[in-house]
């Protein structure tokens, strides 16, 4: 009678227990650690980051889009960040270089995405530079609709009373220290839903000594600062029943000869790397390289954030979980055809293949899209005549059952 109770209260708690799983609030938080190649993350020791990778996956990334093609991207810091932070290459965000001169905010960070969809829940940017705030997430600006940031800390280099420069850059190590020190107090006692922390100190070590005792020194005390960010969130999880996905990564690598310059296409400038604590990748993440853009989308699945029709045609990362249909798309042209070809990730289903010569969506305007074909995935391939609609510029989305790609082609010019 007793085997029968317990059994029967067992049964009665199971749904209980997997309702308060699948209720748990979401949070993520995301960490760009500045200039480290993947040679090096793979070569020097990083605990922290090896404990982190041991929950969810290490992997090998690239930045600067697809070479020698119209979205080949710089690879410079903040053109970096905000391929992840819109998802997408420079063709589209429009930051070029660090002075971020004229951001297209047509693009939307997933800060404002979030914070659209869901005004109650909080973000927060913890970063060793002012401009990641005030430029790139765009906090307060008309273009952005005045986006609010509930929480931040940043402006630390500006502040040479409490950090006084020294040649050799040591105070941006202290800098990193305080940054993180913020992020945790505030992970710990305010929990925001999405958070940023960016840290600076490994590419002014890489530019000051390349390939060096000291690079390598600065990657260990990043490690450190890491360690305390990955403890705070293992207490929330723990204490607080929160359900958090990290991600670490790296804005560029570093050149092949001295280790002390990046901004170009050389297979070290454009090789990086991810850390996560998700336990389950997919296919595309396991088969293929995944890219920095590739974050955005991955965090917004987790946070059920909706990407609008128009935007995911424009988004060129690919979530790293859950379902897809379809990754890795080319587009050969010839006289009066597009040969369109992609990588099927699933057998069932059709592929949409839409068409349009403008590209209004730069300029905050729509895209007069077109229907051109409907085909199996597991064809991987359609011809699509354009006699009739001549053009020196196509944009081609093709829709999946589970996700979106996109492919421009651009004759005589990038774009």
């Amino acid at each position: 009678m007793c085997r029968i109770y317990s059994l029967l209260i067992s049964c009665l708690l199971f749904p209980v227990s997997l309702l308060i799983a699948q209720n748990k609030p979401k949070k993520a938080l995301f960490i760009i650690v500045d200039g480290i190649p993947a040679d090096v993350i793979e070569r020097d020791s990083t605990p922290n980051l090896d404990s982190i990778a041991k929950q969810g996956a290490y992997k090998r990334a690239y930045v600067g889009g697809i070479k020698g093609t119209y979205s080949q991207t710089p690879t410079i810091s903040a053109v970096g960040y905000n391929s992840l932070l819109t998802g997408t290459w420079v063709n589209k965000h429009n930051v070029w270089d660090n002075s971020i001169k004229a951001p297209n905010y047509h693009y939307p960070t997933i800060f404002r995405l979030f914070k659209e969809q869901y005004p109650a829940k909080k973000i927060a940017v913890f970063s060793s530079w002012l401009d990641n705030r005030t430029k790139l997430v765009g906090e307060g600006l008309p273009q952005t609709g005045k986006l609010k940031l509930d929480y931040h800390t940043d402006g630390y280099e500006l502040d040479t009373v409490r950090f006084p420069h020294d040649q050799e850059r040591d105070f941006m190590a202290r800098i990193d220290h305080q940054v993180v020190s913020d992020a945790v107090a505030s992970l710990q006692t305010q929990a925001p839903d999405l958070s940023w922390v960016y840290l600076e100190y490994t590419d002014d070590m890489g530019h000051r000594y390349g390939d060096s005792p000291q690079f390598v020194n600065a990657v260990k005390r990043m490690d450190g600062e890491i360690g305390r960010i990955w403890e705070a969130i293992r207490d929330r999880q723990k204490n607080h029943g929160e359900e958090w996905q990290i991600f670490i990564t790296t804005d560029h690598g570093r050149d092949e000869q001295t280790g002390k310059n990046h901004g170009g296409q050389s297979p070290r400038q454009r090789t990086t790397w991810l850390v996560t604590n998700t336990p389950t990748l997919n296919t595309y993440a396991e088969r293929f390289q995944p890219a920095v853009v590739d974050i955005m989308p991955t965090i917004a699945r987790f946070l059920n954030i909706s990407i609008p029709t128009e935007l995911s045609r424009e988004i060129d990362g690919i979530p790293l979980t859950g379902p897809l249909s379809l990754a890795e798309p080319t587009i050969q042209q010839s006289p009066n055809q597009l040969a369109v070809s992609w990588k099927a990730l699933s057998q069932t289903g059709a592929v949409n293949v839409w068409l349009t010569t403008t590209n209004n969506f730069e300029t905050g305007g729509k895209d007069d899209y077109k229907l051109v074909a409907k085909v199996p995935l597991k064809n991987e391939r359609v011809v699509i005549n354009t006699r009739n609609i001549p053009s020196s510029f196509y944009k081609i989305v093709l829709e999946g059952p589970s996700n979106t790609v996109n492919r421009w082609v651009v004759s005589g010019e990038k774009k």
